[in-house]
């Protein structure tokens, strides 16, 4: 591998057909950038995967590189905040849909991208924390600039064996919060319980047989990721001045509620995107994980570690709903 001539995952549209295969690439394919990192790692997201379909809803123009996370060593940039031999991580901004992707040896960026990672986190931890992880953290940041801060606050988090619900939990353990209950199946109930909940509720037990506008008030705040029916079941049940974060649609994207929670109970509902989010607000999140979130944590998450001639494998698991834990295309 040089710098000009790599390999990449290249998605292609060929007779109407999307293709997805490991080529020889060069740099004069890649996006327009000012800064070039080789490649350490590249997080494989469900977005990733949706990605190499045909209408995924990802990709809109072809020849494409998915990767929708990149971390690795700078090579050549103009950025004054940058130099040669930084490990930088970078997440949304368009990586792996409009401008190609980490799953490629070689990336090229704007300099206004890339984030200079904190000694405190390795490389492998910040691919494990990736785009879901940078979604988990602005979430709690939200919901503590919006009243939480009692240890002892009933927190619920949905979807939780995915990224985001995932390291939610365990950086909502490693803050200190005590009385986490994840919404899940029953099945991955020694696993959460292991990264910080308190307890693990299935989503035949939580959703009630007829939403009322107004139930009892089981929970202070809630770290939502799956959207749709879930989230109009949850609203009635929020605690007064309580708030909850929305930042996924796998439940789907329509809301049926009432103004009833937010007239009468004060509460709040805060949606979070990580895709723009502006570099101050993601540097602090790194900085977060490195002073605050418990490592071990994101040992029991773990991670497996493909060569990017295996990726095809893993996508096809992600979209066969089969795949569990991080997957991290080592390049």
């Amino acid at each position: 591998m040089t710098v000009e001539n790599f390999k990449a995952l290249v998605v292609e549209e060929v007779n109407e057909e999307i293709k997805a295969s490991v080529k020889m690439w060069q740099l004069a394919d890649l996006s327009d950038g000012e800064t070039i990192i080789r490649t350490n790692y590249s997080g494989v997201n469900y977005k990733d995967a949706l990605a190499t379909i045909k209408n995924g809803g990802v990709i809109r123009s072809y020849p494409m590189i998915p990767g929708i996370d990149a971390i690795g060593e700078v090579v050549e940039t103009t950025a004054t905040h940058l130099k040669v031999g930084d490990t930088v991580v970078i997440t949304g901004k368009g990586l792996g849909v409009s401008h190609t992707g980490g799953f490629s040896e070689i990336v090229r960026v704007p300099n206004d991208w890339p984030i200079l990672l904190p000694k405190t986190v390795t490389p492998k931890e910040a691919a494990i924390i990736g785009t879901a992880g940078v979604t988990a953290i602005e979430s709690i940041n939200e919901l503590e600039r919006n009243g939480l801060s009692d240890k002892e606050a009933r927190i619920l988090v949905t979807g939780a064996t995915g990224g985001v619900g995932s390291i939610g939990i365990a950086m909502l353990k490693s803050l200190g919060y005590k009385n986490i209950t994840a919404l899940s199946r029953k099945k991955n109930e020694e696993f959460l319980l292991s990264l910080g909940a308190k307890k693990v509720i299935s989503l035949d037990e939580f959703m009630p047989e007829k939403i009322k506008p107004l139930q009892k008030q089981e929970y202070d705040f809630v770290l939502d990721t799956v959207g749709g029916d879930v989230v109009s079941a949850i609203l009635p049940q929020i605690n007064y001045g309580g708030a909850i974060t929305l930042c996924g649609n796998a439940s789907g994207i329509k809301l049926s509620t009432t103004v009833l929670p937010f007239i009468l109970r004060g509460i709040k509902l805060l949606g979070v995107d990580s895709v723009q989010l502006p570099n101050e607000r993601k540097e602090a999140i790194w900085n977060r994980v490195g002073e605050e979130l418990d490592k071990s944590l994101l040992e029991k998450i773990g991670a497996v570690e493909v060569s990017l001639d295996d990726i095809n494998e893993v996508v096809s698991s992600i979209l066969e709903a089969t795949h569990s834990g991080r997957t991290l295309i080592k390049l």
